[in-house]
């Protein structure tokens, strides 16, 4: 057993499920007769539960599991074919229709100046 405390110095997480836990030990058996301990087995699979998360992971994963193939029966609408993906829509056209000159997208010095003011291109050199 951990512990029993956590991270931030109080009771850790599962600290009120282990209390159930003695608490249903105490009320179901006694030094004489452990024959109660089988009432209490709810109880800890809830402990085991907080302390290990094997129910929730089984439950994910089947969940997971179910959405892969969900989505791997229903076909994408317009999905890309392979050479779409492959040369971006750029090698089946032609060179006017892609454009891909860079002197159109950069931007220069002067495109960044405010309208009217010429003084600082003219001391950059650009006027």
């Amino acid at each position: 057993m951990a512990s029993g405390f956590g991270l931030t110095g109080g009771p850790s997480r599962c600290f009120p499920f282990w209390q159930e836990v003695l608490a249903c030990y105490v009320v179901n058996t006694n030094s004489d007769d452990d024959s109660g301990k089988h009432k209490c087995k709810p109880v800890l699979e809830d402990y085991y539960e907080c302390l290990h998360h094997k129910k929730e992971a089984t439950k994910i994963a089947a969940l997971q599991a179910a959405y892969r193939r969900k989505e791997a029966q229903t076909p994408r609408d317009q999905a890309p074919s392979a050479g779409e993906i492959r040369s971006l829509g750029l090698l089946d056209r032609k060179a006017e229709q892609v454009d891909i000159s860079g002197g159109s997208t950069l931007p220069r010095f002067s495109d960044n100046m405010p309208k009217g003011d010429s003084s600082i291109a003219e001391k950059v050199g650009l006027k």
